[in-house]
């Protein structure tokens, strides 16, 4: 018998965070700051938006920060094996903008990956500094298909040349990342999906929406198919990359107000993990050192 429908049942979207969750920055550290940033501009389309107080480069679309960079020229590359980031996952409003990625990395030689995730078309590539990249497109949520609380995803190839009709005629190859484009999802490599499910689920909130992954875990707010991907595909009982590698520094989760993070600060107190004041908001890291800076919107 298929229990599966097209659409979220209720329980798909009961997680303790808001339905209003987004992701906000992700924050990398790269060797060289101005070759990276000429890589998020000229190869995946973000703009320039200025330097942070710190000197970190920022990087989006329109207003919007999506990729801060910290460069560090002494930094090693993440040893093999250490937790961290798997990918950033930027989100293009819709396929023909994913169209025009694609043909933008053609053109430029990007050696990338491409697969059909059913609640997904998605591309994905490396930076300078081996940090992993998706750029994606949604399906419509109608589309998704849902086994009681779990989603269906599956990892199928992309038909690329289907993609590439979707472009606009005479869509120019150094067209920007169109309004809308966002930080759509963050996969982390973790050393252990237990401790991963007790730090995510029990302690931050989120709902899990799939574990038929081998080896990975796939959790969301407002049922979402995911806003965090956990794997140990590489990591499996891994520890932090050393404090001068380059990869993850921290990344953003965006919450309605600021009664939200409250109630995310209590929860996490009550699970005893370590909580650190920050402006609007709280960080945490989980058990591999990865930090999220939890802020409210505004």
């Amino acid at each position: 018998m298929n229990t599966l429908s097209p659409a979220p049942s209720p329980a798909a979207a009961a997680s303790a965070l808001p339905a209003g969750l987004r992701l906000g920055a992700v924050r990398l550290r790269v060797r060289d700051a101005a070759r990276s940033a000429a890589f998020y501009t000229g190869t995946v389309g973000l703009a320039l938006l200025g330097k942070g107080e710190d000197g970190s480069l920022r990087l989006g679309v329109g207003n919007e920060t999506l990729i801060e960079l910290v460069g560090a020229p002494d930094a090693h590359a993440r040893p093999a094996g250490t937790t961290g980031l798997f990918h950033v996952a930027l989100l293009v409003p819709d396929r023909p903008a994913l169209a025009v990625v694609l043909r933008r990395l053609i053109a430029r030689g990007v050696r990338l990956g491409a697969s059909d995730h059913l609640v997904s078309e998605a591309l994905y590539l490396d930076d300078p500094d081996g940090n992993g990249i998706e750029i994606y497109r949604d399906r419509p949520e109608g589309d998704w298909r849902w086994d009681r609380t779990t989603i269906e995803m599956a990892t199928h190839p992309l038909d690329l040349r289907n993609l590439l009709a979707d472009a606009p005629e005479g869509a120019p190859l150094d067209a920007p990342m169109p309004e809308g484009t966002r930080v759509g999802h963050v996969h982390l490599q973790v050393g252990d999906l237990a401790r991963a499910r007790h730090f995510y689920v029990d302690g931050l909130g989120f709902a899990i929406t799939t574990d038929r992954y081998p080896g990975a875990l796939f959790v969301s707010a407002g049922g979402y198919h995911h806003h965090l991907g956990l794997n140990i595909w590489h990591s499996r009982n891994g520890g932090p990359a050393p404090a001068n590698s380059v990869g993850l520094v921290a990344y953003e989760i965006v919450l309605p107000d600021a009664a939200a993070v409250e109630a995310v600060r209590a929860r996490l107190n009550a699970a005893g993990e370590t909580v650190a004041a920050r402006p609007h908001g709280v960080a945490v890291t989980d058990p591999w050192g990865t930090r999220a800076v939890i802020r409210a919107a505004g």
